[in-house]
């Protein structure tokens, strides 16, 4: 199952700390790494600093967006700051460990995305995330390197997975028949209904493009804090179609007709 979750580093600009995160995640049992637009990589550093974890870095998926980097998760937890604007669901890190190892029980796929080592995460890549993780280090002394951010939450991770061993997986207890109910969406799935929300919105006048008051960042929110399964949103694909079809003029058929 921990195949399931992978660790994103966004943008790094010190290739030896993406060997160090690659030492973090073998050390409890993860394999997937994932880099977004890396400032050097490959690189001799990252070998030396991976210290006998050269397969994770062998098996690095190296992409140029954090969204192309997120495609297929159902649950994104991003290591930074709250964007303070608007406040965000926040977990420690024992928390996001149960959350991720909950998630992945239920067959769905998980990223732990780091940011920038001098800038961590902006505002618009942590409203891609569901939660907000923050590590509570001394105030007096909060910085913390890469990859001993990493170390701390892939810890928590196998922790967690450590202690479901030996009990039934949430989708062992499932009939089949429920399971399309649950089956949670992706993140891309939820970035084109995010479009297709925000298209809507502005062909009904409920948002002026000029002046969006950080309207669809609150609904991101909104839907961040819930689990949209598949058939929900289906359901709500469905909604924002006919409401276009109403705007436009054009005819449609209720569902029960």
């Amino acid at each position: 199952m921990l195949e399931n979750i992978r660790v994103v580093l966004v943008n790094t600009s010190h290739p030896g700390n993406i060997g160090g995160a690659a030492r973090a995640m073998k050390n409890m049992g993860l394999s997937r790494l994932v880099l977004v637009d890396p400032e050097e990589f490959p690189s001799g550093k990252a070998v030396a600093r991976a210290s006998g974890a050269t397969d994770i870095l062998d098996g690095a998926q190296v992409v140029a967006t954090l969204e192309e980097a997120l495609v297929g998760c159902s649950l994104v937890l991003g290591t930074s700051a709250r964007d303070r604007r608007i406040p965000w669901p926040l977990l420690d890190p024992r928390e996001s460990g149960t959350v991720c190892v909950e998630q992945i029980q239920l067959g769905g796929e998980v990223a732990l995305v780091f940011g920038r080592e001098y800038a961590g995460l902006t505002n618009d890549e942590l409203q891609r995330c569901q939660f907000h993780v923050h590590i509570p280090s001394d105030p007096e002394f909060s910085s913390l390197n890469l990859a001993a951010a990493v170390q701390v939450l892939t810890y928590e991770v196998r922790m967690a997975w450590l202690a479901a061993q030996g009990r039934p997986s949430k989708v062992e207890k499932l009939e089949v028949t429920a399971m399309h109910d649950t089956q949670p969406v992706t993140a891309d799935e939820m970035e084109l209904y995010y479009r297709h929300l925000e298209e809507t919105l502005v062909q009904i006048g409920f948002l002026d493009p000029a002046k969006p008051r950080h309207l669809m960042a609150r609904l991101r929110r909104l839907y961040g804090r819930i689990a949209v399964s598949k058939l929900e949103m289906n359901i709500l694909r469905g909604i924002l179609t006919e409401t276009q079809k109403t705007a436009r003029g054009e005819p449609h058929k209720r569902r029960d007709q």
